[in-house]
């Protein structure tokens, strides 16, 4: 970056900014997104990721890998910003909620914020792109499925994605699509052993 080059917000300032873009106590979505618009599909992964650090509902797991397969499967048909339905743009959520949920996982991103920088940044744009939706369906499947204590994991990896396609960082991207491959193998080859050992004892 040359000294007449304008910073970057970094993408926790970008939100707290979009948060504070419009009056009330309640925001919609949409209100949300509108000023993010060019990094969308980022900053609507991390919305994703936040049931999965609060106290919800047992299920919800379910229902929030169903909507980040929808991401990926947008990805993957080649959307530049995501697509969502007139009901869920029109959703309102607590800002003062949203502003909590940043505070508490202040001290991981402020960790990816200063190892993420512009880098690979082909990796975050098409062809590759698609590859980072297939990812991304695998990620909602596997949060999807019932495996007990595994929610901050699948969350984290979640808040990791986002901020790589936030932050156009190449190289953290890599790192989550490995790292989701290596989950998919272990539990596939876990799953396994234990069908294999049930068959054993009965």
């Amino acid at each position: 970056m040359t000294p007449t080059e304008p910073r970057e917000d970094k993408t926790a300032a970008l939100l707290r900014a979009a948060l504070m873009s419009t009056p009330g106590e309640r925001i919609t979505i949409e209100q949300l997104l509108e000023p993010l618009r060019h990094r969308a599909f980022g900053f609507l992964l991390l919305l994703l990721a936040i049931p999965n650090f609060i106290p919800v509902p047992l299920g919800i797991g379910g229902i929030m890998g169903v909507f980040v397969i929808a991401l990926g499967l947008e990805m993957l048909i080649g959307l530049e910003h995501p697509w969502i339905p007139g009901f869920l743009r029109r959703r309102t959520m607590s800002r003062e909620g949203l502003l909590r949920f940043l505070d508490r996982v202040a001290p991981m991103t402020h960790r990816l914020e200063r190892i993420c920088r512009p880098r690979l940044q082909r990796l975050t744009q098409r062809p590759f792109i698609f590859a980072s939706g297939a990812i991304m369906i695998l990620i909602g499947l596997l949060l999807a499925l019932p495996i007990p204590f595994t929610n901050y994991v699948f969350g984290g990896m979640l808040i990791a994605f986002a901020f790589a396609l936030v932050e156009r960082d190449g190289v953290l991207l890599l790192m989550v699509w490995v790292t989701t491959v290596a989950i998919v193998i272990a539990s596939a080859t876990f799953s396994r052993a234990l069908a294999d050992l049930f068959r054993h004892m009965f």
